[in-house]
């Protein structure tokens, strides 16, 4: 039987909200769609910790990050360490990544298992971005998702082809600061409503819901809304963290008036109502965000259209998803980082003409974790013993298993970083209830801050609350679920030798 190929699309922070195959009307993301038309889309797939590095380290070792070591954005993936890609290479893949690898920089964390990488250093930039090409720093021109894409290509026409490959194309986009490429500057003109939790007050929640620094109103910098930032101190905005000196833009509890320049035509805002302000930063924020998505977009478009051309789609799978999900003004957030629902739920869709129906939905929970035990499945490999993920490609030919762990866990653990403030917390999530222990420790771990606060318990119905706004913790009517939900957390974290604080 013949292998298949792979080509495995991931963007960055790309909300399943900003996808129209998800049922998104803020944007019409028609080549995304076209994949998901011809293949399968999960509407129930879950990151197991909301952050660029430890999710992009569960995706390719499928394990948790209390074993691959990734915990926050300060550790990095041993070039030692297992993963699914070195399995294909062993057995006969030609393998290669483009785009953002954010694992670490240096010869001990540089992609490994990859007869090729040409990576961004770090986060790159949207524009003239640096890459390290097979160890060698190397300079780009360009937009960075067209740039991807180009490099990407161009492995495919290069690559050997008496061998299967597996591609890992790896977008910036839409990661902060959301500069877009100029041909879509005159895009979504029209406002955009503003989600109905804009203005939260965070009331019936944990503690951590309103102390978290990732408020639109309040958490924006100049930059992220291609701003002018003026000259001068606390007076122009607080900094984003200590020491930096990039600074927040004011809200007008602040100041009176506020005069914002936009740094490309030098068109002047000036504001003294301070809701008028804040529907300002969300309008710019959205705008900017999406039009990085069409980018992204027309992307999957350009590399959907190569393998057609080349007669490789029947024999490709496709999938796309990104490293987790982000805040488009829910509850008055951008980020992500949290477990609640809009960070925690990742876009998977997958197309694999030879085996997979198109159009189909999977609603049976999944997880980073299990990326790859299910490729390697789908490549006709065993799962090592050190994998912690299950193959769901069962769930692919439309079967679910009677046996299937319907259940995702969460671990987010870099407490209080200085920038946003969201504390450190781990939980579960079945196909209706939530349950989330706010341990609230840095536990000495890089990038988490040793400020402990006190433990809290949330719980949440979502069915009843999908827009997770109460706090049922203590609510009499759940008290038997909330036992359940303690039994499932407390042995899903004995499973996979997760130590609890609670």
């Amino acid at each position: 039987m013949k292998s298949p190929n792979f080509v495995f699309i991931m963007a960055d922070d790309h909300a399943v909200n900003a996808i129209s195959a998800y049922g998104s009307s803020l944007i019409n993301t028609k080549h995304i769609d076209r994949l998901a038309s011809d293949g399968m889309c999960f509407t129930h797939c879950y990151t197991t910790n909301s952050l660029c590095a430890p999710s992009r380290a569960a995706i390719l070792t499928g394990t948790y990050n209390h074993v691959n070591g990734v915990y926050t954005l300060k550790t990095k993936l041993s070039s030692m360490f297992p993963n699914f890609v070195k399995h294909l290479q062993r057995a006969g893949y030609s393998t290669g990544i483009i785009g953002k690898w954010h694992l670490g920089d240096d010869k001990s964390s540089e992609p490994s298992g990859f007869d090729h990488f040409d990576v961004l250093l770090g986060q790159g930039d949207y524009h003239d971005s640096a890459f390290n090409l097979n160890g060698k720093l190397t300079n780009s021109t360009g937009y960075v998702t067209d740039v991807i894409t180009t490099k990407s290509v161009q492995w495919l026409e290069t690559r050997d082809v008496s061998k299967p490959f597996f591609l890992m194309i790896n977008h910036k986009a839409p990661h902060r600061e959301w500069e877009n490429h100029p041909k879509y500057d005159n895009e979504f003109q029209d406002n955009i409503r503003l989600p109905d939790t804009f203005n939260d007050n965070y009331d019936n929640r944990a503690k951590a819901a309103s102390a978290a620094k990732i408020r639109i109103r309040e958490d924006l910098k100049y930059d992220d809304l291609g701003l002018i930032q003026p000259e001068g101190g606390v007076e122009v905005g607080q900094p984003i963290k200590p020491g930096s000196r990039e600074r927040k833009i004011p809200d007008l509890k602040d100041s009176n008036v506020i005069t914002l320049i936009d740094k490309k035509t030098g068109e002047k805002f000036e504001f003294s109502d301070p809701e008028h302000l804040a529907e300002f930063k969300y309008q710019r924020y959205i705008k900017r965000y999406l039009r990085t998505v069409l980018s992204l977009d027309e992307s999957v478009g350009n590399i959907l259209n190569y393998l057609d051309e080349m007669g490789l789609a029947r024999d490709t799978v496709v999938v796309y998803t990104s490293d987790q999900g982000f805040f488009l003004g829910e509850h008055g957030w951008f980020d992500k980082r949290f477990i609640y629902e809009e960070s925690f739920q990742m876009p998977l869709i997958i197309r694999y003409p030879e085996k997979i129906n198109g159009g189909g939905v999977c609603s049976d929970i999944v997880s980073n974790v299990d990326f790859a035990p299910t490729l390697l499945d789908i490549a006709g490999l065993p799962s090592p013993s050190y994998m912690q993920g299950r193959s769901f490609l069962k769930l692919l030919m439309g079967e679910t298993p009677p046996n299937w762990e319907q259940i995702a866990y969460h671990r987010y653990w870099m407490h209080k970083d200085l920038q946003h403030n969201v504390y450190a917390h781990y939980g579960v999530r079945d196909q209706r209830y939530k349950l989330i222990y706010w341990y609230s420790e840095g536990l000495g771990i890089p990038g988490a801050i040793d400020e402990a606060e006190p433990p809290e318990w949330e719980f949440f119905d979502c069915v009843e609350d999908p827009l997770e706004l109460i706090n049922c913790y203590g609510d009499s009517r759940y008290s038997d679920e909330v036992s359940r939900m303690r039994a499932l957390l407390d042995a899903k974290m004995s499973e996979i030798g997760d130590v609890p604080r609670h």
